[in-house]
């Protein structure tokens, strides 16, 4: 029986991403234009051609704006998970201040979704060695599964030395962490997902899922909904890099991600982590 993947969205706005944090500030988010709810039903279409269902890592702050879009995302059979309330990085928080976060951010996601919300991704994979009292956090917030590590060296995000498989980060909780799988391009590691999908050619993240399988363990792919939508505003005063970063080959992701979906088997992130937590016991 063939593995059954992770399919991940980090639903966030255009204005909401990390390349873009010093250069729009939060509290003018409120006063730019909203694309976050079209672009996640045009993924919702996507993944309903597709016949595939995926876990959609939302930040409370969408929630608590768009609750008919949450709505929707769960009763189209998608887990509704947590990505924090405004896509803060953990090591940014201090643990009073990540658990206020998880909380206002579940609060707004479970009142809008009408389930329960047990997944939770850190923004920017923003979980790392800075941060050893986060998988603490999350254990006593009831969360049954993480998946806010990225096992490579970035200069956004990273662990580098951290496990690449499914783990239990703390020997008394049940708590599962699943990393982001890793593709390798020319004696490089990337993440399987987001901006290194778009601007690498399709076969770098094929090649990393089929590993995964291989080896017995699901892969875990993410992307987010801005990424398929060329037509965006674009923020002229930001960094170079953070532009192209943002702005690359954005009109080829929708077709490239029908092509992944298609190539593999995938479903809810969920149903990995029990997977993996049986496996663990």
């Amino acid at each position: 029986m063939p593995v059954r993947n992770g399919l991940s969205v980090d639903v966030e706005d255009w204005f909401q991403v990390g390349a873009f944090e010093t250069t729009i500030r939060r509290e003018d988010w409120d006063g730019l234009a909203r694309r976050v709810e079209a672009n996640t039903d045009r993924v919702l279409d996507l993944f309903a051609q597709g016949g595939v269902q995926g876990t959609f890592f939302t930040l409370g702050w969408v929630a608590a704006r768009h609750p008919a879009l949450i709505r929707r995302i769960a009763e189209a059979g998608h887990e509704v998970a947590s990505h924090g309330w405004d896509h803060a990085r953990v090591f940014t928080l201090t643990p009073n201040g990540f658990r206020e976060d998880l909380a206002r951010a579940r609060a707004a996601l479970e009142d809008a979704a009408g389930v329960a919300v047990n997944g939770y991704r850190a923004p920017s994979f923003s979980i790392d060695r800075r941060t050893p009292w986060a998988h603490a956090v999350l254990a006593e917030a009831g969360y049954a599964y993480s998946s806010s590590i990225a096992p490579i060296a970035h200069d956004h995000y990273g662990w580098p030395d951290a496990a690449r498989v499914p783990f239990r980060p703390l020997p008394d909780a049940g708590l599962i962490e699943l990393p982001i799988t890793i593709a390798r391009v020319l004696g490089r590691e990337v993440t399987a997902g987001g901006g290194f999908f778009r601007l690498l050619p399709q076969g770098v993240t094929d090649r990393a899922i089929r590993a995964a399988n291989a080896g017995g363990e699901a892969g875990i792919f993410y992307f987010h909904p801005w990424e398929i939508d060329p037509g965006q505003p674009r923020v002229r005063n930001a960094p170079l890099k953070s532009r192209l970063r943002h702005y690359a080959r954005l009109g080829a992701m929708a077709g490239k991600l029908r092509t992944l979906i298609a190539a593999h088997d995938w479903g809810r992130v969920d149903a990995v982590a029990a997977h993996a937590a049986e496996r663990l016991a």
